[in-house]
């Protein structure tokens, strides 16, 4: 299988030369005009073959092709660089499209002249048929020479007479043709050994060839760091309003009820004893629920359990309210930044709480960690499955999770099991190490 990509690999480099000489001839026939009419159809052949090796690139060596290099939220393998990651290699921005109107051809043309992905294509077409394929073509050569020494030099070495070397041996006797033979065969396995080495060299080369230049990159990193500071400012504007209206319905409406009952319990003091002590304990009671009201406030802002015992506690508590069959393991190297512990919990709580509405499951299983300069987590549970993706309760997990670079997960077949794994990038504050285990 490797041995037919390199194959692959190698003659497909003849298109890649055909796509860069039309590419060439168009940009010489500019200056007569020519050019304006075949440079669009040649980039878009070009492109068209470098988006074939990123596809290749991807299938073959578990490279990811993706459109943001650093926004990697969505349903779907998770990839990077680090613990279990794959790289990325990031398309630069489609050509320029076809412009209406006249002279629409000549702007098209010259919008295409001032991409910076379109000279990124050029130049690795240039170096593709120089340096990827000849890579590409190593094995296949070893190979090739290999069965010829160990599939054909035992038959024939007796007619092509003294002059018969193969490699450094000189096969005129048949001693001679058996080291042939022993030397083909190892040409032969060093070069089917040596086949998914090259892919996995051809694919690191290639990754710095067609990656989208470092403009391209910025200005999508720009967009993106705009993008989640909007959605930050949303989500922040939207946990404002409910602290507002949890305040307003809650404990503010219960301490006004408190103070009018206070004032009916003083005005009967004197005249009605038994009247006043009723709506004394009448206020005592309303005051008791206003504190709960405060502390279920205090609790979604940021929850007690979570600021002085960490991550790992704070989702065993979650676990236990659970009416679910939660198990945790948890093992993290002491306390992580509170940010993160903060949107590690509530989305732990917001997945429980589709696994309790939605999937019907049983059982969850929740597993936390910390690896590769990430937080981990990993929810599964034995449900229907089927989950919806972009649910609005997972489209507040990924907003949640943009202002972190994380990303989130999700792998739910029809018929479960459904599996959510979220991942931060941070850093541990504490050198030790913290592992456990509970049930809920």
């Amino acid at each position: 299988m490797d041995l037919g990509r390199c194959q692959l690999l190698s003659l497909a480099a003849f298109a890649v030369s055909g796509a860069g000489c039309l590419v060439i001839g168009a940009l010489l026939l500019l200056p007569v005009g020519a050019g304006f009419l075949l440079l669009p159809p040649a980039a878009t052949a070009l492109r068209n073959m470098s988006d074939r090796y990123r596809r290749w690139a991807a299938a073959w060596t578990e490279t990811r092709t993706v459109a943001r290099a650093r926004a990697r939220v969505g349903a779907g393998a998770r990839t990077g660089a680090g613990a279990g990651e794959r790289a990325v290699i990031s398309p630069p921005q489609p050509l320029p499209a076809r412009h209406a109107g006249r002279g629409g051809l000549r702007r098209r043309t010259l919008a295409i002249l001032g991409d910076a992905g379109f000279w990124h294509d050029l130049r690795w077409a240039w170096a593709e048929p120089w340096t990827g394929a000849l890579l590409a073509a190593v094995p296949l050569a070893l190979v090739e020479y290999g069965l010829f020494g160990a599939a054909v030099q035992p038959f024939v070495w007796r007619l092509l007479g003294d002059g018969n070397w193969y490699a450094f041996v000189r096969v005129d006797s048949t001693p001679s043709m058996l080291a042939a033979l022993l030397l083909g065969l190892a040409f032969t396995a060093a070069g089917l050994r040596l086949a998914p080495v090259v892919l996995r060299l051809h694919a690191r080369w290639s990754r710095r060839l067609l990656a989208a230049p470092y403009t391209t990159e910025l200005v999508r990193r720009i967009e993106h760091l705009a993008g989640s500071r909007a959605d930050v400012l949303d989500v922040q504007a939207a946990e404002l309003r409910r602290i507002e209206r949890d305040l307003h319905d809650g404990a503010q409406a219960r301490l006004v009820s408190l103070g009018m009952t206070l004032d009916e319990a003083t005005r009967l003091l004197d005249h009605d004893p038994q009247a006043a002590r009723a709506l004394l304990q009448e206020v005592r009671a309303t005051s008791q629920r206003a504190l709960q009201d405060l502390r279920e406030l205090v609790h979604g802002v940021l929850p007690p359990v979570l600021a002085d015992r960490g991550l790992g506690d704070a989702v065993r508590s979650l676990a236990l309210d659970s009416h679910l069959d939660v198990h945790v393991e948890a093992a993290l190297p002491g306390r992580l930044p509170a940010p993160v512990e903060s949107a590690g919990y509530f989305a732990v709580a917001e997945l429980l709480a589709n696994a309790a509405k939605h999937s019907g499951a049983p059982e969850v299983r929740i597993h936390l960690s910390h690896t590769g300069g990430a937080l981990r987590v990993t929810v599964a549970d034995d449900g229907r499955g089927d989950a919806d993706p972009a649910g609005s309760g997972l489209r507040g997990l990924r907003r949640r999770l943009e202002p972190f670079d994380g990303t989130l997960v999700l792998h739910s077949p029809r018929g479960g099991p459904t599996t959510a794994t979220l991942e931060i990038p941070c850093a541990s504050s504490l050198p030790k190490t913290s592992a456990s285990s509970g049930t809920g």
